[in-house]
């Protein structure tokens, strides 16, 4: 199928090989791990399907979305054999179709949740003592104050930040504090709490931000699921310079000129 997504065939193909494996008769589950090579590379690629399509059950389950285990391990085998029971044209359709459904579960079932969980705590964070909310709803901290007279960006600067971002509930989504490594961007490519927020910092300065929703991913969310429809995003966010972009288109010639 050429419209068939690469991760929903790698979710089907998963789901078979997790639902043969309980046929012991034909796929036994493996007592302890192989030791040849190869048997360790066979080994490593169903392990790997077997993860992803967990994570993927999981968070179709978190969107009340469940199709019946048996018939897509019957589905997957019918038409290794060669004998499928729907037309390719008909099964593209259907997955067409499949796909809407799970984003407007999606949607309505973690995005409500997730909405209602944010506005909880953009409440309770904005009477906390040294949070102050902007006219579009976006709450700040200063955690840190940088040497005074230090430089403000602008919307079409470049700046080089270190950041902590997480989920309402605490779950880290991205950090390159955690990677150890900071971030050059520009800020009027960013999602608009980012663009407002940064702006109010000085170099040096670190600041806490509460981003709603609609000024983060809003109804879509991002990162195939790791941040949801209508999440709250929190951010520790501390400035350490405005970039010249001459300096780095340089500096990037340089480094492909060496290689």
């Amino acid at each position: 199928m050429k419209q068939f997504k690469k991760p929903l065939a790698l979710t089907i193909i998963a789901l078979a090989v997790t639902g043969c494996m309980q046929q012991q008769e034909k796929f036994p589950v493996s007592e302890s791990a192989p030791e040849a090579e190869q048997d360790k590379m066979a080994y490593a690629f169903g392990s790997t399907l077997g993860e992803y399509v967990g994570e993927t059950l999981e968070r179709q389950e978190q969107a009340e979305f469940v199709l019946d285990r048996e018939l897509v391990i019957a589905g997957f085998v019918d038409a290794i054999k060669g004998d499928a029971k729907i037309s390719q044209a008909e099964a593209e359709e259907l997955i067409t179709t499949m796909q809407t459904q799970i984003a407007e579960q999606t949607a309505t079932v973690i995005g409500g949740k997730a909405q209602a969980e944010g506005e909880a705590y953009q409440a309770e964070n904005a009477k906390k003592e040294g949070v102050t909310v902007t006219e579009s709803g976006l709450q700040y901290e200063v955690l840190q104050e940088g040497p005074e007279g230090g430089a403000q960006p602008s919307a079409t600067d470049l700046v080089e930040v270190h950041y902590h971002g997480t989920l309402v509930n605490g779950e880290v989504f991205d950090s390159s504090v955690d990677r150890g490594e900071p971030l050059v961007l520009p800020l009027n490519r960013v999602i608009a709490g980012w663009t407002e927020g940064v702006q109010l910092m000085s170099v040096g300065d670190k600041y806490r931000f509460v981003i709603p929703s609609d000024l983060a991913y809003g109804e879509r969310g991002a990162g195939n699921g790791q941040i949801p429809p209508n999440s709250t995003l929190i951010f520790e966010v501390e400035l350490l310079n405005i970039v010249d972009p001459e300096a780095t288109e340089e500096e990037t010639v340089e480094i492909e000129a060496k290689q």
